[in-house]
């Protein structure tokens, strides 16, 4: 393994998204707030974009509260010139901000009252991940144009789903070009009274027996769903396409977290090929919390005059020892995993977190987590 310089990637001003990726519970929104401080306080103007829907990031970064408006963040040091924004993602608001601006105000309203348009952007398969895409092409374009940021950084969401974002075009586009809804809403396709007759008379029997099944309303609700969102999808895939082709771009670069444990780790190894298969451009993985025991004395040693000590009356002194022992031990299980990690991937650049003896609940803890972090 080589060391992963994030400081270095931070101050590089081509470096212009960061994604964090990883399982659930390895501290994957704390680093990801930990990076953001960080190129604040060296002078880069970044938001921080987090789809976990916990609100983990809003707690470290001391605010009451994060939604779909980037807020600022109180008490970064800005003497370097930067700032710093925070944000969560509110997939509906996303979805409706998108169609309100893709579709004349008509079209829009159709869209906004229909009963399939408020289930798929509330809760579809895929809407959140997709929408995950539209907010960091919105965030990137805003930079762009307005000069607001040049660096984002995107929390994703727990488990694998974490990078369910890469294919979330291609599915929310085969539920929408699928034969299955165009069956069903070919009649509204054909439009005018040419559709409503086959409504009425040509409607097949597959289509008749849905109708007595679903319901015709739902059958006409469906309809009027994919017509409408006919007139912007086209839109959807197209921007989807530019912030994939954003996420293959050298100045992005993926960041995988794994806490040194068996599982973490086999999942840290999923995303790290995934992300190689797709041409994504890896940056490293961050071993977090990791264990580090710095007395001489081995584990088992502790634990013989720990029992000693309880013989003699000693019972404080033991207790102190056996929390030594049990320190010694998970830190000698990390240090195997991860040489095992190395061996596997001896390319891979990565960068130790040592685990914290609190939780991070604000930016003094955020810049000792971004001090790790930046210090290879």
């Amino acid at each position: 393994m080589t060391d992963l310089d994030l400081g270095a990637l931070l101050d590089d001003r081509s470096t212009g998204v960061i994604v964090c990726t990883g399982a659930g519970g390895v501290g994957k929104t704390t680093t990801a707030a930990a990076l953001a401080l960080h190129a604040a306080e060296r002078g880069r103007r970044v938001v921080v974009l987090t789809i976990d829907p916990a609100r983990r990031l809003a707690q470290a970064l001391g605010l009451t509260e994060l939604d779909n408006t980037p807020r600022p963040v109180v008490g970064v040091d800005t003497a370097a010139g930067g700032s710093l924004d925070a944000m969560m993602l509110d997939m509906k608001r996303t979805f409706d901000e998108v169609v309100l601006t893709h579709a004349d105000p008509e079209t829009a309203q159709q869209i906004l009252d229909n009963s399939i348009y408020q289930a798929v952007s509330s809760s579809f398969a895929g809407t959140q991940e997709y929408m995950a895409m539209e907010r960091l092409g919105q965030l990137r374009t805003e930079a762009v144009a307005e000069g607001s940021w040049d660096l984002i950084v995107v929390d994703t969401p727990p488990s694998r789903s974490a990078l369910d974002f890469l294919d979330a075009p291609q599915r929310l586009g085969s539920f929408l070009d699928g034969r299955f809804i165009r069956l069903l809403t070919a009649p509204a396709r054909a439009g005018g009274k040419l559709g409503m007759r086959a409504v009425g008379v040509g409607m097949s029997i597959a289509g008749a027996t849905l109708g007595k099944l679903l319901g015709q309303q739902f059958l006409l609700d469906l309809s009027t769903f994919v017509a409408a969102m006919d007139t912007v999808f086209g839109g959807f895939r197209a921007r989807a396409d530019e912030t994939y082709r954003l996420l293959q771009d050298p100045g992005t670069r993926f960041v995988v977290v794994a806490a040194p444990e068996r599982d973490a780790l086999r999942e840290a190894g999923f995303f790290v090929h995934r992300l190689e298969r797709d041409r994504m451009p890896l940056a490293g993985l961050v071993l977090n919390r990791v264990a580090v025991s710095r007395a001489r004395i081995s584990a088992d040693r502790a634990r013989d005059a720990a029992e000693a000590l309880e013989e003699s009356g000693d019972r404080h002194t033991a207790a102190v020892l056996r929390v030594h022992a049990d320190q010694a031990e998970t830190a000698a299980r990390h240090r195997r995993l991860i040489r095992d990690v190395a061996a596997a991937n001896p390319r891979l650049a990565t960068v130790q977190v040592p685990l914290a003896g609190a939780d991070i609940a604000d930016l003094p803890a955020l810049r000792a987590v971004a001090e790790a972090l930046t210090t290879p």
